[in-house]
Order: structure tokens, then C-alpha cells, then sequence
């Protein structure tokens, strides 16, 4: 881990802290400007698509002008952008161009470090390594929690947002300063190494579907529907729904670490990402049967499917591993694209469900319990498509 990858992961960690920080944010966000729940699922969204979309472009740039350059200007230019615009903003509109914004500067930091490892070192440890960062960036998700409900308490949302707009910038510079590129792979005679020599690899055709979901409903509780859910049916303020998201994120940094060397120990990637989504997804559907159980019970199921639904890494690793050395700039952001956008159609998805089932006539236990069970249906048919891929362990 030497500086510029350090400074990768710290720029990581604000990636994490800017896609789960509008639920700490909700209760503030409708009592100053009227940005309730469906505004909010819309801005989250948007955060996932501009990100997803991102990655083919971003893909292209690692492989021809490096790590760098892309990760730094994108950051700096957007990350910090959208947070300055955010902390200004009087409306939805412009949460929404904050959110897009923060989503196109966020888009390369992750794949920026799982270049540098892939290139750099051996394939069998580039799960373990995917997972330390993610586990590392995580911290961000403790940061956008309790952290960030006393320092909305004390210093305002709107202040809270421009020193984070200055911090990206800053980092977005030290980047700039210490991160080398890795030298660039020949390019073999056969194929163009283009986006359409990855998608003619049969093996890689089961693993997008679960790259989809697995993601997606951690992402979803815990970047969306967590503060609306607890204040709603709990009637927890944002220190409340801090406690509880803290405990979310720390299971989430847990299973990135726990993810990490599983395929090592167990010779296997695909039946340890298997059965840990399973389990994600029971959590789920527990929480499904019982929205308005005991407080206690409910956040230790929150924190499940924070904790099974870590394996992004490790599908991650699955995947590169068929990915040929000169498209892996492409390969992994072609993964991570599916990884994202499916978070970002999942938002959408639960959004539209949720306010679907309120007009209806549902309580707001009910709509949240069904919210829980569209989740876990998604992750149920993902691990089925999952059955059909091919295993490789290093």
C-alpha cells in the first residue's frame, strides 16, 4: 500500500460516505426544503446511473491514459462539484444535479486501485485485496452516519456539505500527486480490445446477473430506505437512525474483510458468493415477515444483510479472472457497471413500489415490508442465474 494507493482509498471512502448519506440527511432534507422520501429514492438513483454509466468511458481511460489522471480529474471536477452544489441547493433540481455530479466524480476511485492490482499483482490475492479496500472505504459508511448526524446537529447540513466539497477537492489533488501508473499491456493481433471482445466470453455471462443484485439491497437499506423506514415505523430522529446505520456499516467493512480470503480458504468462489447471498437474502425476507418487529431484532437483520451481502469483491474477483491482461481496465468497469447500475435500478424500482403501495392504501409498515420482499425476490432470481457459472478460484 504505498501512497498513491492510499490516497485511492481514502478517495473510496468519500465515495462510500456520498452514496449512503441521504439517509442520515432525510428528516432535515423535508423539514428545510420538502425533499421527502421519493424525492430522495430518485436522487439516490440518479447517483447509481450517473456512476454506472461512467464506467464504460472511465474503462476506456485506465486503459489508455491510467489510473491517474482519470481518477483524479473526475473526482475533483465532480466529486467535489456536486458537493458544493448540494450545499446550496433550495429544491429537488438541484439535489438531483448534486447527486449526478457526485456520481460521475465518484466513478473511478474503486476501479482506479482494482486496475493498479489487477496489472501489479497475482491474481490468486486480488480478492483479498478488492475486499480490503472495500472494507477500508466502508469507513465511509460510518462516517455517514452518526459522524454526520452531530455534525448536521452542530454545524447545519448546508455547512456540513461545503467542508466536504473542500476535502474532496483536497483529495481529489493529493491523488493527482501520488498515484503512478502502471505500464501499459501489448495489445494482441487478434481482436480490437473493445467492450464486444468481453461480452464474447461465455463465462462471464452468469457472473453480470449476480454482479447486478448482490449489491443492490444493501446498497438500497442502507443508502435509501433505513432513515425512512426507522423514522416512519420507529419514529427514530438522526441520531436514532445514525445508531442503527453505524451498525449496518460496521457489518458491511466486517464481510468486505470476511469476503476477502474465503475463496483461498475454501477453493472456491463461486458456492462462498452463493451461499453468502442466500443468507442476505433470508434476512430479507425476515425482515418482510416481522417490518415492525422488535427494534433490537430488526437492526441485527439490517446488519445481516449489510454483513452477507459484502461479496462484490469477490464476484468481482470471479470475474477478472476470465478477463483477458489488455481489456482490464474495460473488464473490471464493465463488472462494476453492472454492480452499480443494478443499485441504481434497484432505487428506482423500490421507489416506485413503495409509493405504489402507499397510494394503494397500505400502511407504512406494509409498504416497507413489501419494499424488504422485492429486494430479496431480485437477489433470489440472481443467485438462480449464478447456479449456471463456471468456478475458478484463482
Amino acid at each position: 500500500m504505498n501512497a498513491g494507493l492510499v490516497s485511492l482509498v481514502v478517495a473510496y471512502v468519500l465515495s462510500q460516505f456520498y452514496r449512503a448519506f441521504l439517509a442520515v440527511l432525510a428528516p432535515v432534507l423535508m423539514d428545510d426544503i420538502g425533499a421527502g422520501s421519493d424525492v430522495l429514492s430518485i436522487a439516490s438513483g440518479l447517483w447509481f446511473i450517473a456512476f454506472a454509466a461512467m464506467q464504460i468511458p472511465v474503462g476506456w481511460a485506465l486503459d489508455h491514459i491510467g489510473p491517474r489522471w482519470t481518477a483524479s480529474t473526475l473526482l475533483g471536477v465532480g466529486g467535489a462539484g456536486g458537493a458544493l452544489v448540494f450545499s446550496v441547493a433550495q429544491g429537488p433540481t438541484a439535489i438531483y444535479v448534486a447527486m449526478i455530479l457526485i456520481g460521475i466524480g465518484c466513478s473511478p476511485v474503486l476501479m482506479a486501485s482494482y486496475y493498479i492490482f489487477a496489472r501489479v499483482h497475482a491474481p490468486a490475492v486480488f480478492g483479498t485485496l478488492a475486499g480490503m479496500v472495500i472494507g477500508i472505504g466502508s469507513l465511509g459508511n460510518l462516517a455517514s452516519s452518526v459522524p454526520l448526524a452531530m455534525a448536521v446537529e452542530g454545524l447545519g447540513w448546508r455547512a456540513s456539505l461545503g467542508i466536504l466539497a473542500a476535502v474532496t477537492l483536497l483529495v481529489s489533488v493529493v491523488v493527482a500527486a501520488s498515484v503512478k501508473d502502471p505500464e501499459r499491456p501489448e495489445i494482441p493481433t487478434t481482436g480490437r480490445g473493445t467492450l464486444l471482445d468481453l461480452l464474447r466470453i461465455p463465462a462471464l455471462w452468469p457472473i453480470l446477473p449476480m454482479m447486478m443484485v448482490n449489491y443492490a439491497p444493501a446498497a438500497a437499506l442502507r443508502g435509501l430506505w433505513v432513515g425512512p423506514y426507522l423514522s416512519d415505523v420507529y419514529g427514530y430522529d438522526a441520531v436514532g437512525i445514525g445508531q442503527v446505520t453505524l451498525a449496518m456499516g460496521i457489518a458491511m467493512i466486517a464481510g468486505n474483510f470476511a469476503y476477502g480470503p474465503m475463496d483461498r480458504i475454501f477453493g472456491t468462489r463461486k458456492w462462498v458468493i452463493l451461499f453468502g447471498n442466500l443468507l442476505a437474502a433470508a434476512g430479507l425476507l425476515a425482515l418482510w415477515l416481522a417490518p415492525d418487529g422488535d427494534i433490537w431484532r430488526t437492526t441485527l437483520l439490517i446488519a445481516s444483510v449489510g454483513f452477507f451481502g459484502a461479496s462484490f469483491p469477490l464476484i468481482m474477483a470471479h470475474g477478472r479472472s476470465f478477463v483477458p491482461v489488455h481489456l482490464t481496465g474495460r473488464g473490471v468497469t464493465l463488472l462494476n457497471l453492472f454492480g452499480i447500475g443494478g443499485v441504481g435500478l434497484m432505487q428506482f424500482f423500490s421507489g416506485r413500489l413503495h409509493g405504489s403501495l402507499l397510494d394503494a392504501g397500505k400502511s407504512a409498515t406494509e409498504s416497507y415490508g413489501y419494499v424488504f420482499l422485492g429486494l430479496g425476490l431480485i437477489l433470489l432470481a440472481g443467485c438462480a442465474m449464478y447456479l449456471f457459472s463456471r468456478d475458478r478460484a484463482v
